[in-house]
C-alpha cells in the first residue's frame, strides 16, 4: 500500500496527521510525503533566512518516515491553478498511490484550502482523496478515526521539531483535539485519536481498507435501575 501525504506548509502533516502516519508506516505502508509551500511567511525572520530554517526542521520532524519532497510554492500564495495542479499531477503519476492525504476544501486557512483544491482536480478519476481534521476541528464532520494513542509521543516530537513556529501552542492544541476525537469513540480518557473526511465519488466508494485501525468500540453499559 502506497500512501501520499500533501501538507501545505511544513508542520502541517506533522500537527494534523503524524500519528496516522506513523501507524501507516508501522503496518509497512510505503509514505511519500510532500510539503507544498516553503514556509518562508510562518514567523518573523527574513523570509530566505526562515525558508531554509523551516526546511531544515522539516526533514529532520518526518525522518522517522521518510525524507519529505519540499515542492517549493511560496507560502501564502498557494493557489488551485495550473502550476500547481499540474505539479500535483506530476507527482500523483510518479507516486501511483493508493490514497492521497490532504486538507479539508474548509480548513481555516487560504493555503489549505487552496491546496485541497488543487489536490482533488489532480487526482481526477486516478486516487480516492482523503481529508485531514481542521485546526480544532472547526466546521468538521468526520467519516473515519484512527487511533494515534501508540504514536502520540512522537507526534509530539515531530511537531517541537519546528522550533521556529513555537510549537507548544500546537502541541497543546492536538492533544485538546485528539482527545476530542477520542472520546467521539468513546474510547478511554487517555486516549488519542485522528479524524478524517472521505466523500465518496466515482469510482472509489469505500476505502476503510486502505486505513490503520479505528479506536476500539466501548459499548456503554446500561445502570442498574433501583425503584425508589
Amino acid at each position: 500500500m502506497k500512501i501520499l501525504a500533501i501538507g501545505a506548509h511544513p508542520d502541517d502533516l506533522e500537527i494534523f496527521a503524524y500519528g496516522t502516519l506513523a501507524a501507516w508506516a508501522e503496518m509497512g505502508a510505503n509514505l511519500v510525503l510532500a510539503v507544498a509551500s516553503d514556509g518562508a511567511k510562518g514567523g518573523t525572520h527574513p523570509p530566505d533566512e526562515l525558508r531554509k530554517v523551516r526546511a531544515v526542521e522539516t526533514v529532520a520532524a518526518l525522518a522517522p518516515l521518510g525524507l519529505p519532497r519540499l515542492m517549493g510554492f511560496p507560502d501564502g500564495g498557494l493557489r488551485a491553478d495550473a502550476p500547481l495542479e499540474d505539479a500535483l499531477r506530476g507527482l500523483i503519476a510518479e507516486v501511483q498511490p493508493d490514497l492521497l492525504l490532504t486538507h479539508a476544501p474548509n480548513d481555516y486557512h487560504a493555503d489549505h484550502r487552496a491546496l485541497s483544491m488543487a489536490a482533488s482536480q489532480a487526482a481526477g478519476f486516478t486516487v480516492p482523496v482523503l481529508w485531514m481534521d481542521t485546526l480544532n476541528g472547526t466546521g468538521f464532520v468526520p467519516t473515519h478515526w484512527v487511533d494515534v494513542t501508540a504514536h502520540w509521543g512522537a507526534k509530539e516530537t515531530a511537531i517541537r521539531a519546528h522550533a521556529s513556529q513555537d510549537p507548544e501552542r500546537f502541541v497543546l492544541t492536538a492533544i485538546r483535539q485528539a482527545g476530542f476525537r477520542a472520546g467521539e469513540c468513546n474510547a478511554p480518557v487517555t486516549a488519542r485519536a485522528e479524524a478524517y473526511r472521505f466523500e465518496p465519488r466515482f469510482p472509489f466508494a469505500d476505502i476503510r481498507a486502505l486505513l490503520p485501525p479505528a479506536p476500539m468500540l466501548r459499548p456503554i453499559g446500561l445502570r442498574a435501575v433501583t425503584s425508589v
